[in-house]
C-alpha cells in the first residue's frame, strides 16, 4: 500500500560538482540547504545578508553583490540603542555603527569577492508580501521593529516579480554567462497572513518562477514546496510550531535535492565526506585512551588521503 503521494522530479541535466561555487539567498529553506552543503564541504556562501523573505529583497541583494561596494555608516540607522541595516536581518545589528558595519562587511566582502566565480545561485522565495519604507520608497528586508506606520505593506504581482528578475537575470548573464539559477519556494507557511493569503502569496511566487523558467534557459526550479505540502503533508514532518519543516523533513528534501542535481561521482564523494564530518564531530567519553588516539590518527589519515585525491578540499577543511 502506497501511503504517500510522491512528487516526481524529472531527471536534471544540470549537475552541481564539488568544484562549483554556490551562493544561497532567501528564506530559512535557503539557509537549511546552504548549511547542508557546507557540512559536506561544498564551496558554499550562505545568506550573507541573513534570511530574506521576498523576491525584491533577494534581487536587491544580488545587485549589491554585483557592485561589491562595502557598506558605510550612511547605509545604517539607529533605533532603540541598536545600529541596523534595512538590507540585513537583525543578526547583523550592533550597539555601535562600527560594530554593525564590521558584522555586515565581513560577510559581505567574502560573498562579494567570491561572487564572480559563482556557478550556481540558489534562490528561495518565502512570501510575495513586501514592506516599503515611506521615507525612501525602498523595499526593506527587515523592519527591525520600527513603527508599522512607517511602512506600506503590499503583495507583489506576478508581473512585478517577472519584470524585476528578467532585468537581473539579463545583467547576470552579461557578467556571469555560465551562472545557473535554481529557484524554489519555501515550504514554510506565513500563517500570520492567514491561510488564504498565504496560499495566494505562494501561488504568486510559483507563477512568477514558472514564467521566468519559460523565458530563460539558465533558470531551473526545485519543488521543495510541493514535496513538503504533498509528499510530507503529515504533521509529524513539521516542527512544534506546525509551520516549519522538521529536521527529518529538511533532511528528506535535501536528499531529493542531491538526487536531482548531483552526479554519481559527486554523491560518492559526498558520502565519504559525510562520514569524515561525522568522525571529526565525534566526542569520546575517554579521550585519553589508546583506542581514541588510534581513531584520531585514522581520521587524519583519511582526511589527508581525500585532500591528496581532491586538492580543492584543503581550503574548505581548515
Amino acid at each position: 500500500m502506497n501511503l504517500q503521494t510522491k512528487v516526481e522530479i524529472p531527471p536534471s541535466d544540470l549537475k552541481i560538482t564539488y568544484q562549483d561555487s554556490i551562493l544561497t539567498l532567501g528564506s530559512c529553506f535557503a539557509e537549511n540547504i546552504g548549511l547542508k552543503m557546507q557540512q559536506v564541504y561544498f564551496d558554499t556562501e550562505v545568506n550573507p545578508f541573513g534570511v530574506l523573505y521576498n523576491p525584491v529583497s533577494i534581487s536587491n541583494s544580488i545587485r549589491l553583490l554585483l557592485k561589491n561596494k562595502p557598506f558605510t555608516t550612511p547605509d545604517l540607522f539607529e533605533n532603540r540603542g541598536l545600529w541596523q541595516s534595512f538590507s540585513h536581518s537583525s543578526l547583523f545589528s550592533g550597539v555601535t555603527s562600527g560594530q554593525c558595519l564590521e558584522n555586515i562587511n565581513e560577510r559581505f566582502q567574502n560573498a562579494g569577492d567570491s561572487f564572480p566565480k559563482t556557478g550556481f545561485l540558489l534562490l528561495t522565495f518565502g512570501t510575495a508580501w513586501i514592506f516599503e519604507d515611506k521615507q525612501s520608497g525602498s523595499v526593506v528586508s527587515n523592519c527591525h521593529k520600527l513603527p508599522a506606520n512607517r511602512f506600506t505593506r503590499r503583495r507583489l504581482t506576478v508581473e512585478e516579480i517577472v519584470a524585476d528578475y528578467s532585468k537581473i537575470i539579463n545583467e547576470l548573464a552579461d557578467k556571469l554567462p555560465k551562472l545557473k539559477l535554481i529557484f524554489s519556494v519555501s515550504p514554510i507557511r506565513h500563517w500570520k497572513d492567514g491561510a488564504h493569503e498565504n496560499t495566494i502569496s505562494k501561488s504568486t511566487l510559483l507563477l512568477a518562477i514558472e514564467e521566468l523558467q519559460s523565458k530563460f534557459d539558465s533558470v531551473h526550479y526545485f519543488p521543495a514546496y510541493e514535496i513538503q505540502m504533498d509528499e510530507l503533508r503529515d504533521y509529524r514532518f513539521y516542527a512544534p510550531d506546525m509551520l516549519h519543516p522538521s529536521e527529518v523533513a529538511v533532511e528528506y528534501i535535501w536528499q531529493r535535492f542531491c538526487e536531482t542535481y548531483f552526479s554519481e561521482s559527486t554523491l560518492k564523494l559526498k558520502k565519504e565526506l559525510e562520514q569524515l564530518s561525522a568522525d571529526l564531530a565525534h566526542r569520546p567519553l575517554h579521550p585519553e585512551t589508546e583506542e581514541y588516539r588510534l581513531f584520531k590518527a585514522s581520521i587524519e589519515k583519511k582526511k589527508t588521503e581525500l585532500i591528496q585525491s581532491y586538492p580543492f578540499l584543503e581550503s574548505r577543511m581548515k
